[in-house]
């Protein structure tokens, strides 16, 4: 009896046998006071466009200066801002293709994004994510379960889709069973469209970046340059056209998952 018990038993979602350790919850906590740390330090605002239209030569002066350096500094910086959930990564991305060209940032932006996502990713699964296999019911553990069987194509939707935060998608889907390389792959595979269009439109900067400086020189000969202010954000540079095509690639990918679930029903 207790042999069959223990086979009918469901399986613990990946971690929770480490969930009654008080020092699991370590990594969310040191990533909940950095993220308040980085908004309490005005990140977000440091590296807005703005930012990068005031101090543009000085930056491309040193980027020309120290290619490999900036590059690396680069990629580390945007890990740290995925990983830390501050609103600037597509303002970095406009900013890698300003910078850097979009041969060279597409790539870089594609990996950086996506291991600042798997950090949040492994905190999330294996603090909340143990905490709540502990206590989830029979409807939670076929939820997670159903979630994982499709892991990789609602991923990829999830991805390709613009709609859905970037951050809230790692959250959750540290919540369920989804393996790690599953994960990653998704995840890799999802931005990669995204990545290259922010760093097309960031390698054609410069124009939109003097129209900016022009408009704020006759507003500051007008007004006094206290009363005008630099304004340029990433959505006043994506194309609704741009958000509509992404969004019909998250469809397509969304496609095999679908079919199961109609061949599911007529059964």
């Amino acid at each position: 009896m207790e042999q069959a018990s223990r086979q009918h038993r469901p399986d613990p979602l990946p971690g929770s046998a480490a969930s009654g350790r008080p020092w699991r919850w370590l990594p969310v906590v040191l990533l909940l006071g950095l993220v308040g740390l980085g908004f309490a330090l005005g990140l977000q605002d440091q590296l807005s466009l703005p930012a990068l239209i005031e101090h543009r030569d000085t930056i491309r002066g040193w980027v020309d200066s120290h290619l490999l350096l900036a590059l690396a500094a680069f990629a580390l910086l945007y890990v740290t801002v995925v990983a830390l959930s501050i609103p600037a990564a597509a303002a970095l991305s406009l900013a890698g293709g300003f910078l850097f060209g979009w041969v060279v940032s597409a790539p870089v932006t594609t990996l950086a994004a996506t291991a600042g996502a798997a950090i949040v990713f492994e905190i999330v699964k294996t603090s909340f994510g143990a905490a709540l296999a502990e206590r989830s019911g029979p409807f939670l553990r076929r939820l997670s379960q159903g979630f994982s069987e499709n892991a990789f194509s609602l991923l990829l939707f999830l991805r390709l889709t613009p709609v859905f935060p970037f951050w809230a998608v790692n959250a959750v889907a540290g919540l369920s069973r989804i393996p790690l390389r599953t994960f990653l792959a998704a995840t890799v595979i999802g931005i990669i469209p995204g990545s290259i269009a922010f760093a097309l439109i960031g390698a054609g900067l410069d124009g939109v970046i003097n129209d900016q400086l022009m408009a704020f020189q006759v507003c500051a000969q007008e007004n006094g340059a206290t009363n005008c202010h630099l304004s340029l954000s990433p959505a006043m540079l994506i194309s609704p056209e741009l958000l509509w095509g992404l969004s019909a690639l998250g469809l397509v990918a969304l496609l095999p998952t679908l079919l199961r679930v109609w061949k599911r029903c007529r059964t």
